[in-house]
């Protein structure tokens, strides 16, 4: 089970991106998707809590983006959006999700797990 995070580019300052995370199943067939964590990482920095939602549909948001970017999820596509508007170039990171897991494997044995994907790197210009 992998999550894999895309929707990243280059865009203008005001612009605005759409960012996923999928959960890819493999062989698995059935995955539960709890709660979700963005991140981000801009190149010297630390790396930063942007939004997180909930298995129940509960987000929060960063100081630095509450207002401009929404969380939202899914289910039946076992997938996490971020939307972002209004993009600043401090908004320039590499973006990553990660998420709680929960899923049987092919032999029956309960997994719980903390995935992360790959980051989507996004890019702002002024």
């Amino acid at each position: 089970v992998q999550l894999q995070a895309f929707g990243g580019g280059l865009a203008q300052a005001g612009g605005s991106l759409r960012l996923s995370c999928a959960a890819s199943s493999g062989t698995i067939s059935s995955i539960t998707i709890n709660g979700v964590d963005w991140y981000r990482q801009a190149p010297g920095k630390e790396r930063e809590l942007v939004a997180t939602v909930g298995l129940g549909g509960t987000t929060n948001y960063a100081a630095s983006v509450k207002g401009r970017c929404t969380i939202s999820r899914d289910g039946a596509k076992n997938t996490v959006y971020l939307q972002m508007n209004s993009l600043k170039p401090e908004d320039t990171a590499a973006y990553y999700c990660s998420a709680d897991l929960a899923y049987n494997t092919n032999d029956g044995a309960p997994v719980q797990e903390r995935a992360w994907g790959q980051g989507t790197q996004v890019t702002v210009s002024s």
